[in-house]
């Protein structure tokens, strides 16, 4: 199931998952409390000749309706830590090994792409540098190199479910795997500055023929 956004990415259903489990054990204890707080409003409302009574909850029956759901509800924070942690370690930790890079730089208020020539490496001779365009090869591993000429940027694609922050004087490495052919969105998610609302570029995903083919057009171009 998709949600309201597509995947495609290898790991966009994972990060999807670990959402999805904080969105239900959240909400299930949201309609808890509300559930319970309306009962108690309605049980206990004030009636004719019925007296208030105060309770400072330091009896031991008392006690339990507290340390309960408050144990039940540690209980769920462990599980959302270990699917969190478990996601983490496997988008941002682990660098699996990379059949392509790309060199990624932000800039106010544009994304410059360094896409590999043929030769499949980048920082070399038949490099395609392109302004707010990323073209990728599908079902290919990249590790992408991040980096920022000015300001704190953000490097955004909604469909891979990636945000990853470009850091002024460092190169930040990370990895993601097209997996779904298509055209999508790349966002700027950090405020940089006044044009930081047409900070977007154009990811493309497309198959080894046509990115071929995109390569050799750019070499002859």
């Amino acid at each position: 199931m998709e949600y309201f956004i597509e995947r495609a990415s290898s790991f966009a259903a994972d990060i999807d998952l670990v959402i999805l489990i904080v969105a239900v054990l959240g909400g299930f204890w949201f309609f808890v409390a509300q559930g319970v707080l309306f009962y108690f409003i309605f049980k206990y409302r004030r009636r004719p000749g019925q007296k208030a009574q105060y309770i400072t909850g330091e009896k031991k029956e008392e006690m339990k309706w507290i340390h309960l759901p408050h144990n039940l509800i540690l209980v769920c924070d462990v599980v959302i830590i270990i699917f969190a942690i478990k996601v983490w370690y496997q988008v941002k930790q682990d660098l699996p090994p990379a059949q392509e890079t790309v060199r990624i730089i932000g800039q106010q208020w544009s994304w410059t792409f360094i896409h590999p020539g043929k030769d499949g490496l980048i920082d070399t001779d038949d490099d395609v540098a392109v302004v707010d365009e990323l073209r990728l090869k599908h079902d290919t591993l990249y590790h992408y190199k991040l980096e920022s000429k000015d300001v704190l940027h953000s490097f955004s694609v909604p469909v891979f479910r990636l945000k990853q922050d470009a850091v002024p004087g460092r190169i930040i490495t990370g990895w993601f795997k097209p997996t779904k052919i298509g055209t999508y969105d790349i966002q700027c998610a950090e405020m940089c500055g006044i044009g930081h609302g047409i900070m977007g570029s154009r990811l493309y995903v497309e198959s080894d023929e046509d990115h071929s083919r995109w390569l050799e057009e750019k070499s002859r171009g």
